[in-house]
């Protein structure tokens, strides 16, 4: 099936116990069992079941099965936020003493969680490149996980999934990758080399801007070595499968960040229209980014433009698409605050991947704890100005950013 049926119609998307066509919202606590001797089964991880809901869900399985299926995963955990997923599943492989090798151009809240955890022992090394010629210099013996963003955000950088992969697994390294700005719609990593993917479901994949959430997927295919991966050392007998295990019954179980029953649901509908939405955004994107690059006082960030540094991987990563956002830097900061204030369809708002355009100058809000050096590496300056296309017409919004941005001219 391709991508949109198998939304509709693939394995996720039947099998509910009385015939619905849905997911049923199990907004419960507890499960009853008419036994102890059932429960205790189910406790021991003998027995499927649910007993409660902070360590299982039928709506919140429904929704990990499924993007299960979409990003081609062994298994799949949903997590409270975007920032919880990150969390458990780093936290699932590093123990004190241990480092992380991560790029420098994560989101604002990665590269704060990342200073959080060397409170707790685990270092990282920030790299301004991540790819198969870079990381031989900055692995170590301590070096337990690599981290990186597909599509970083608002930089628009883009991971060499594949080499960077080739490189972290001959030095027995597993590639962690968050894939939120791409989607499955756009790029599947774990089919290109990564091991494990992440998102922050409160974007693409829910679409709609109603619910938080993240989800974990492994791709069950790294060969742990518990003498190196001393975290997953009691759970060896289960081979490539031990992160997972270790992430469900141990980190995320005892951490207790997981999904709402409720958000679940709302999610798994969410995508429903993610490939409608996704093409619809990118072809948005597109369009707007060049014609915002024909404009004079303005610099435009965009994947598909000719002229940008990462092009090249629109077509060898990223199935043709640019992806949802853009970014432009408008000379000033007075300036980029007077484009956002004049825009009429561009709600100023601090997500990405709504259905409606979302705007917002990053350097006074997403990145305002970080370093001048961290933002720069993210690709934010005093005078950016981050867009998060959605579905409107697209004639609208191309009028409603040139206006803005004429009628700012300096």
């Amino acid at each position: 099936m391709r991508f949109n049926t198998k939304l509709l119609h693939g394995k996720t998307s039947k099998g509910y116990a009385s015939r619905e066509m849905l997911p049923p919202i199990s907004q419960v606590s507890a499960f009853r069992y008419e036994s102890m001797e059932e429960l205790e089964k189910v406790f021991e991880h003998k027995s499927n079941g649910y007993a409660y809901t902070r360590v299982g869900n039928p709506t919140i399985s429904a929704f990990e099965q499924r993007i299960n299926e979409l990003d081609g995963g062994a298994g799949a955990i949903c997590c409270s936020s975007g920032m919880s997923a990150v969390t458990s599943a780093l936290l699932a492989v590093c123990e004190s003493g241990d480092e992380i090798i991560a790029s420098s151009g994560l989101y604002g809240g990665t590269i704060g969680l990342l200073h959080d955890l060397e409170k707790l022992g685990i270092h990282t090394v920030f790299a301004d490149d991540i790819s198969e010629g870079s990381l031989k210099s900055l692995l170590s013996e301590r070096t337990k996980v690599i981290y990186a963003e597909l599509i970083s955000n608002p930089s628009l950088k883009v991971l060499d999934v594949a080499g960077t992969a080739k490189a972290a697994h001959e030095a027995g390294i597993p590639l962690f990758v968050d894939s939120t700005t791409a989607t499955p719609y756009i790029a599947r990593p774990l089919s290109m080399g990564a091991d494990v993917v992440i998102h922050s479901t409160s974007k693409y994949l829910n679409g709609g801007g109603n619910s938080i959430g993240g989800i974990i997927v492994d791709g069950g295919r790294f060969k742990w070595d518990p003498e190196k991966h001393t975290a997953l050392k009691e759970f060896k007998k289960y081979g490539p499968m031990a992160f997972s295990v270790r992430l469900r019954t141990d980190i995320w179980e005892n951490f207790g960040g997981c999904m709402a029953p409720a958000n679940a649901f709302l999610n798994f509908i969410g995508t429903d229209t993610l490939g409608l939405r996704m093409e619809r955004i990118c072809d948005n994107a597109d369009k707007l980014a060049h014609a915002l690059d024909a404009l004079d006082g303005i610099s435009v960030n965009y994947l598909t433009l000719p002229s940008h540094p990462y092009h090249r991987y629109v077509e060898e990563e990223l199935n043709g698409f640019g992806g949802g956002i853009l970014s432009f830097r408008a000379g000033s900061k007075e300036r980029a605050f007077k484009i956002i204030n004049s825009l009429k369809y561009a709600m100023i708002a601090s997500n990405i991947g709504d259905l409606r355009t979302l705007v917002i100058h990053p350097a006074s809000t997403l990145y305002v704890q970080a370093s001048k050096q961290e933002m720069e590496a993210a690709g934010v300056y005093e005078d950016t100005v981050r867009v998060s296309v959605g579905i409107e017409d697209v004639n609208d919004l191309i009028d409603d950013f040139t206006e803005a941005v004429n009628g700012t001219a300096e």
